[in-house]
């Protein structure tokens, strides 16, 4: 089995280290700071994202980019969305001929408008697209480390290489489909955390299960049209990073993004609901390049819109809902 090297210790990171350790495949993981690097080798627990949870002997923990990448022959990007820019570039150095590049996190980077993927050839751009894949899907850490069934999809432009994906990470409870459209896994995949927003706003609000249903499901519409209009496919959003990542974010107890969602609804501000979580609500950031991008390309999507102005405005939710509600009648499809 050749390494695979994971980018990043948070909770996600972490799950897929250890899944792919007891799996008995060679993998490393590193932290961004050398001293929770060490923290993790000597308790071999990652208590601040994910206790409970004992790291194999066999996972090796590295706080150094060149010792942990060094053989690899799959690199796991699991940081955040608006981190990967500047974690790729610890890699510049590094010869990655034939190195598999699997990002994991999900949004759309705020300040230029793009996926991931096109971070990844940005950076590095000698890598070449067929070598590059995404994992996602509904997938929370939570669950998939207490080995709860799971099911995600891997997508790259290269079948081989979203088959390599699903080969490596494939296990008995951990469940890996493959998807040519890299476009509209992405896509659906960022925008979810938005809807997710939308639907936690709801719940802090007190609205009731008719309003959630319609946020998923107008949400759902809002994310195809944007994976269409970058290329993608619009049946991908009924897959697993579609509609099966947008039901367990937007319903979970997990959820940080719908957590963060009903705190607005309760009236927190924004600041104040961020500064009390340990984790990265992706959706916060995301909702600001999704609406720069959904503007620039013209495409409808009164739900984000909505979610940027309680965000970043100031909106009410007493206004913005009712301002949904009251939008020129429209046929569904």
């Amino acid at each position: 089995m050749m390494k695979v090297t994971i980018l990043g210790a948070g909770s996600w990171g972490t799950t897929l280290a250890v899944l792919l350790a007891e799996k008995g495949c060679p993998v490393s993981l590193w932290a961004h700071c050398p001293e929770f690097a060490r923290e993790l080798d000597r308790t071999r627990e990652n208590a601040r994202y994910l206790p409970g949870v004992v790291l194999p002997e066999n996972l090796r923990i590295e706080g150094d980019m060149a010792r942990a990448v060094e053989g690899a022959g799959m690199i796991v990007t699991a940081v955040p969305s608006q981190a990967l820019r500047e974690t790729l570039s610890l890699l510049r150095e590094v010869s990655l001929e034939d190195t598999i590049i699997v990002n994991v996190a999900k949004g759309i980077e705020r300040n230029s408008g793009k996926r991931l993927s096109e971070v990844i050839f940005d950076v590095l751009p000698e890598i070449l697209p067929e070598k590059v894949a995404v994992l996602y899907g509904p997938s929370h850490a939570e669950e998939v480390s207490g080995k709860q069934p799971t099911t995600v999809v891997a997508a790259s432009s290269s079948l081989e290489t979203a088959e390599k994906v699903q080969e490596t990470f494939h296990t008995s409870t951990f469940r890996v489909y493959v998807n040519t459209d890299i476009v509209g896994v992405e896509i659906a995949g960022s925008v979810k955390n938005i809807i997710a927003i939308a639907a936690g706003i709801s719940d802090g609000i007190g609205f009731g299960d008719n309003a959630k249903a319609a946020i998923i499901t107008r949400g759902l519409a809002e994310m195809s049209r944007l994976a269409v209009s970058l290329g993608g496919e619009p049946m991908t959003v009924s897959g697993l990073s579609g509609i099966g990542d947008l039901v367990v974010t937007c319903l979970s107890r997990h959820s940080r993004n719908r957590f963060l969602g009903e705190q607005i609804g309760k009236g927190k501000k924004l600041d104040e609901v961020v500064g009390q979580m340990k984790m990265v609500a992706e959706g916060v950031p995301t909702t600001k390049a999704v609406v720069a991008l959904s503007r620039k390309l013209g495409v409808d999507m009164p739900i984000t819109e909505a979610v940027y102005g309680m965000l970043f405005e100031n909106k009410p939710a007493e206004e913005a809902i009712p301002d949904l509600m009251t939008r020129e009648p429209k046929k569904e499809l």
